[in-house]
């Protein structure tokens, strides 16, 4: 609940309320009183989004797992999309996703919804950092960091 504040200790039937909904007339409930519910973000939608990368999660390719969806025409090095240790707050990416430019809004596992770009351009994605994202973040996968030890 948003925009009102905890009522007291000695509150019956709920404490997260308006403790007034309005006078006894007019006999209905204003817009602008604040009332149980979700503020809207299960349906909004970003829009002018650039789209960088849609990719594949990992999948098995005879009998093995194959997690190599970071590689460019650029950097052909074989690693995940994930930086060492995983994304903070996050994860693991494991199944498809979508790499966007910029800041998206909101925590990271809220949903998002995406329209159609009117302004269509090609992209050439030349390198992707998968350095650690807490810390100093100095190698790209595991097996740099092993040979430097």
């Amino acid at each position: 609940r948003w925009h009102t504040k905890k009522l007291p200790r000695k509150t019956h039937r709920g404490l997260r309320k308006v403790a007034c909904i309005g006078a006894w007339h007019p006999a209905r409930v204003a817009f602008s009183v604040a009332r149980a519910g979700q503020k809207g973000y299960h349906h909004r939608t970003e829009i002018n989004k650039k789209i960088y990368k849609i990719g594949v999660g990992y999948h098995t390719k005879d009998g093995k797992v194959v997690k190599n969806n970071a590689s460019t025409e650029y950097d052909l090095s074989n690693k995940s999309i994930n930086p060492l240790g995983g994304f903070v707050h996050y994860g693991e990416v494991t199944n498809d996703f979508v790499m966007l430019k910029g800041c998206v809004v909101g925590t990271k596992k809220r949903v998002l919804t995406l329209r159609n770009r009117r302004a269509l351009e090609k992209i050439e994605l030349k390198f992707i950092d998968t350095t650690s994202k807490f810390g100093h973040g100095r190698f790209q996968t595991i097996e740099e960091k092993k040979s430097f030890m």
